[in-house]
């Protein structure tokens, strides 16, 4: 499995080590090109105006738009794939919602079909304000949707790549061979 990690700014070194980890090729995605033959894309959390003039800068802005395999955004990234940027998942989000970085926090999630509950490392993380019908959600804090689901993509207010728990990585990559497996049917 190829799978690209947007590599503009933010976390995207942590993602790259947690997908090795499991199994994936990574390649770091700079430019558009970089993006052909993947299976899919993490845009990681760092500083969403940031990553949003890089990626216009680097030509990448359309290129996303254009990617029809599975994405994996968190925090800054969840905020790249919402209605109000990149419009490619059907919600919208608050940036630094939780407060400013002195305010950030670590919490235990429910996490959806799972007995045990998930740690969320929670960086100035972006608030879920309203979400379409066709969004499932996957993990709640204090009754806000904080991991969410929307056919291909997967997005996390909070950074599952500064924990050693794989498992949000895991569903992101059941997804990949889920789209995978659809493709190859006649």
């Amino acid at each position: 499995m190829r799978i690209g990690v947007l590599a503009v700014q933010g976390a995207f070194r942590e993602h790259a080590a947690m997908l090795r980890r499991l199994g994936a090729d990574v390649v770091e995605v700079r430019k558009p090109e970089h993006l052909d033959g993947l299976d899919g894309l993490v845009i990681p959390g760092g500083e969403s105006t940031a990553i949003g003039r890089l990626i216009r800068l680097y030509g990448l802005e359309e290129a996303i738009r254009r990617f029809s395999a599975p994405v994996f955004g968190t925090c800054a990234g969840m905020i790249m794939l919402d209605r109000n940027h990149l419009g490619l998942v059907d919600l919208e989000v608050e940036r630094n919602a939780y407060g400013r970085q002195v305010a950030s926090f670590e919490a235990d999630l429910p996490l959806a079909g799972d007995a045990e509950p998930l740690r969320g490392v929670f960086i100035r993380a972006p608030r879920v304000l309203d979400v379409g019908p066709e969004v499932e959600v996957l993990a709640e804090l204090d009754g806000e949707p904080v991991l969410l689901r929307q056919g291909r993509f997967l997005v996390a207010s909070f950074h599952p790549e500064l924990t050693d728990d794989a498992r949000v990585h895991e569903r992101f990559l059941e997804l990949v061979r889920e789209q995978e497996a659809m493709s190859v049917r006649p």
